[in-house]
């Protein structure tokens, strides 16, 4: 599975399983790529289906896949925040809840200053204060659509202040779209946990880092009183929930698991040499590790910076094996820790072992 969202074939799953499952298209996929995986993966009984912000626009392929479908909950895993407003996002995540019936969810993510203010043209500052003022203006601004009440939200970064009747799209009658942040920092992990209704974890974590840093920073959040609710606002908030594209290296045959594994940890690479995930690699005493991963990726040494990964390594942020081995070393890592589940492999994976997987996953004690 691409990165966290290729299509299997045809699985069954027959039981309740462990994790809610989140399939989808690749991630390069055109909008009606996008649309064809999501119907085959509502057909294949899939939980939920996720749209990355790469190449297009999630939210386009998210309508397409709305109008297609009848159950399957829709993800934009991520739409970047800062390439907008929270009033452009606000009418976008508005619009598809609509189409989708209330079966869509806003997943946001940062992006990382580069591509803000160089691929964007947008501002840059201090991405967690940031992140949690544009939810709690995206807040503010569906409360007065549902209520008809003055928009009247003034922030250090975002203000909201008009809102005629003319331009108001007025109560939703499937009410306001979840939203769930991405989040690898304790800090935009906290954000989370205070202003939205879940988080969405980077693959590039692990069992360690979830229960050590992420989820205590998800906890300080959800006990934050938020700035603008009233004194019953944490319990009628709805239950948090924690989605994950796990790392797998799967195959039929062990010359397909170690090519998935070569494949993986090519990609752990690629991820340990950014600043950004250095935290989780000091976490685990690896932070020389991402000095020389980081010079590598300044010279392009992509092969040779996969050959630095150690089995150690690979073995703390994937799981490898057949369709059995992978399920039952996802369900002993995962379960109680994570709600939502979906597969990041950055390799081809015969179709036939995805029904296989899924079947296993499905099965519980």
């Amino acid at each position: 599975m691409s990165d966290a969202v290729q299509q299997p074939a045809n699985p069954t799953l027959s039981e309740p399983a462990p994790f809610a499952i989140d399939g989808g298209g690749d991630v390069s996929s055109s909008p009606l790529e996008l649309e064809a995986a999501v119907a085959a993966a509502e057909a294949a009984g899939f939980d939920g289906a996720l749209a990355v912000e790469l190449k297009h626009d999630p939210f386009v392929g998210l309508a397409l896949a709305a109008r297609a479908t009848e159950r399957i909950r829709l993800t934009s895993s991520i739409a970047v925040a800062f390439a907008r407003n929270p009033m452009n996002t606000a009418v976008l995540a508005n619009d598809l809840q609509l189409i989708s019936g209330g079966r869509f969810v806003l997943g946001l993510g940062s992006q990382v200053k580069p591509h803000i203010e160089r691929r964007f043209s947008m501002p840059w500052s201090r991405p967690a204060a940031r992140m949690r003022e544009y939810v709690q203006a995206l807040h503010a601004i569906q409360e007065s659509w549902a209520t008809g009440s003055r928009l009247s939200f003034a922030g250090e970064f975002y203000t909201h202040t008009l809102m005629p009747p003319m331009f108001s799209p007025g109560p939703n009658p499937f009410g306001a779209p979840r939203i769930t942040l991405a989040a690898v920092g304790p800090g935009m992990a906290e954000v989370a946990g205070e202003v939205a209704d879940g988080m969405l974890a980077h693959p590039f974590t692990t069992r360690r880092y979830l229960e050590e840093v992420s989820l205590p920073a998800v906890a300080r959040g959800r006990a934050a009183t938020p700035d603008v609710s009233g004194p019953d606002a944490r319990a009628s908030r709805p239950a948090f929930e924690v989605s994950l594209p796990a790392f797998i290296a799967i195959g039929r045959d062990e010359s397909e698991v170690q090519a998935a594994r070569t494949a993986v940890k090519k990609q752990i690479a690629f991820y340990g040499s950014t600043p950004t995930y250095l935290p989780v690699l000091e976490l685990h005493g690896w932070a020389s590790v991402h000095e020389q991963l980081h010079r590598g990726s300044l010279r392009g040494e992509w092969d040779a910076m996969g050959e630095l990964i150690t089995d150690e390594m690979f073995d703390a942020f994937a799981v490898a094996g057949s369709p059995t081995d992978v399920a039952a070393a996802l369900t002993t890592r995962f379960a109680g820790l994570v709600h939502r589940l979906s597969f990041s492999a950055p390799y081809p994976v015969a179709p036939t072992l995805w029904p296989e997987l899924l079947r296993n996953l499905s099965i519980t004690d």
